[in-house]
Parts: C-alpha cells; structure tokens; sequence
C-alpha cells in the first residue's frame, strides 16, 4: 500500500471517529435538553396550581359578594315597605360597595381564568411534545445500539475471516488422514484374512468344493454302487 493510500485511510479514520464523537455529543445534548425540558415543565405545573388556587379563591369571593348583595337588595326592600328610606338608602349605599369590590374581583377572576386555560393548553401541547421526543429519543438510542453491535460483530467477523479460513483447511486434512488410517485398518484385516487360508476356504466353499455337502454326495453314490 502506497503512503498517500495511508494517509487518506487516516484521514478517513479521524473524520469517522470525529463524526462518532460528535454524534454521541448530540445524544447526551439531547438528553441533557430533555431533562431541562422536563423540570420545566413541573415547574410550570406547581404555578399552574398557584393559579388554580387563587381563582378559586377570588370565585368563592365573587360568589359571596353575589350573595351578600342579593340579601342586602331584600333588606332596602324591606326596609322601603316599613318606610325607612334612610334606612333603605343607607343599605343601597353598602350595596353600591359591594358591586364595586364585585366588579374588581370579577375582573381578577376573568384574568385568573384566562391564565389558567391558556397554560393547561400550552402545558398540554409542551406534555405531548415533550413524549413524542422522548420516543424518538429513545428509537435513536435503540438503532444506535443495534449498529454498534452490528458494527462489533462485522469486525469481528472480518478479523477472523482467515482465521476460520486456515481452520476449515485444518479440519479437512484431519479428515482425510482419517480416511487414509481407516483404508489401512481394512487393508490389514483383508491381507489377514488371505494369509489365514480363510479367504481359501470362503472361495472354495462359493464353488462349491469341499465341504461337507461334497463329503455327504460321494457317500451317497458309494452306498447307491453296492446295490
């Protein structure tokens, strides 16, 4: 390989392992965005509550400032029916009061309201946004993973290519000096077998010579010739 083939090849190794740091650096960005995210939103909600809990306030107020009026509105009432116009006028005065104090806390409670739907509503968006990146997130993480370990395995594949290569070769050599000893055990038996004078009598008994059933036929004819 000549030098300028190396160099590229390290050139290629340092943008590869540049890009992987700078990839994992994304991921724990990421991570790090999303945790900030997270505690922003649960800081949003405890002031969502606070809300919650002053517009309920200022509604209960309302309400009683409603009903104070209705019963003071009965009093001038009554109080007109048995002729007591100051009396009457005085109560409408403390009427008057409590309408203006109605009318600054209506204001507070409109305001509280309008707060509190708008950020249920932007908390709601924020809340699903937030799960769908946290899946992608997560998808991420999982094809990270599987490649790595898909790239771990090609490696090590690769590296031991010819290692299994020589292995394979190794395996078929015992295999045929296997085959070769096992040809020698049979040829020994057989020579065996020729120098015993078996194999002689296996190949005269096959033609039909000697043995007892050639003994037993010449007896017969024998006895048949004395007759």
């Amino acid at each position: 390989m000549s030098w300028k083939k190396v160099v590229t090849a390290f050139k290629g190794l340092v943008a590869e392992t540049g890009e992987n740091i700078a990839d994992n650096q994304s991921i724990r960005i990421m991570d790090q965005e999303l945790r900030e995210a997270t505690d922003d939103i649960s800081a949003a909600k405890i002031e969502l509550t606070k809300i919650m809990a002053k517009r309920t306030a200022v509604q209960r107020k309302v309400t009683d400032l409603q009903k104070k009026i209705s019963e003071h509105e009965g009093m001038a009432a009554q109080a007109l029916d048995k002729g007591e116009e100051q009396l009457a006028e005085d109560i409408c005065v403390r009427i008057g009061d409590f309408e203006g104090e109605l009318e600054t806390e209506s204001g507070m409670l409109q305001s509280f309201t309008s707060s509190e739907t708008a950020l249920k509503s932007n908390l709601k968006k924020a809340d699903t946004r937030l799960k769908s990146l946290k899946q992608q997130q997560d998808v991420l993480k999982a094809t990270e993973a599987v490649q790595n370990a898909q790239g771990v395995v090609a490696n090590r594949f690769s590296g031991s290519s010819s290692k299994m290569t020589n292995a394979m070769s190794s395996l078929e050599r015992i295999k045929e000096r296997q085959q070769e000893r096992q040809d020698q055990f049979a040829a020994a038996d057989q020579l065996a077998t020729e120098e015993s004078g078996s194999d002689l009598d296996r190949r005269m008994k096959e033609a039909g010579i000697g043995g007892q059933s050639s003994k037993t036929n010449d007896i017969m004819a024998r006895i048949k010739a004395k007759k």
